[in-house]
C-alpha cells in the first residue's frame, strides 16, 4: 500500500489540464482573468529561455505567479501560518509538449492545505477555487 501511495504521489500533488490555445495565447489568459478577478502577477518565468542561456534547447515552460493580497495576508498575519510562505505566491506553469500540446500544471493545494488545517486550509481552500476560476478560461 505504502508503495502504491508513494508511486501515485506525482499525480496526487500536481493537476494537469490540456489548455484550449496555444501557449503565448494561454500564458495571456491566464494573466488577463487573475487581473480581471482583482489577482496581482508578481511575476512570470520564461523557464525555457533561463535553460537555453545555459545551452539547452527545450519546449515553452511558462510559470506564471498569482497572487490574491488579501488571501495572502489573511495567511501571514498569523506567526503560526508563515510556514506555509514557500508555497506562496500560487503558482501555474504552462508548457508545450513535444507532440504540441499546451498542458496547464498546478499544485493540488487544495489538498496540501488540508495537513495544515485550519486558518491555512480555509484561506488556501479559497485560493484553490478561484484559481481554479482563472484556468477555466483556458480549460474545459
Amino acid at each position: 500500500m505504502g508503495v502504491f501511495g508513494f508511486l501515485s504521489a506525482p499525480s496526487v500533488m500536481v493537476t494537469e489540464s490540456d489548455s484550449n490555445f496555444p501557449h503565448d495565447d494561454t500564458v495571456e489568459l491566464i494573466i488577463e482573468t487573475a487581473e480581471e478577478m482583482g489577482w496581482k502577477i508578481p511575476a512570470t518565468h520564461e523557464i525555457h529561455n533561463s535553460v537555453a542561456r545555459g545551452g539547452w534547447d527545450v519546449e515553452k515552460v511558462t510559470v506564471i505567479e498569482l497572487c490574491n493580497v488579501d488571501l495572502a495576508g489573511d495567511i501571514l498575519t498569523g506567526d503560526q501560518n508563515r510556514i506555509v510562505s514557500s508555497m506562496m505566491p500560487c503558482r501555474v506553469a504552462v508548457y508545450e509538449t513535444s507532440d504540441g500540446r499546451v498542458i496547464v500544471s498546478r499544485m493540488n493545494t487544495g489538498l496540501m492545505s488540508s495537513v495544515f488545517g485550519g486558518k491555512v486550509q480555509e484561506v488556501m481552500a479559497m485560493a484553490t477555487d478561484q484559481t481554479e476560476i482563472i484556468l477555466g478560461s483556458v480549460i474545459n
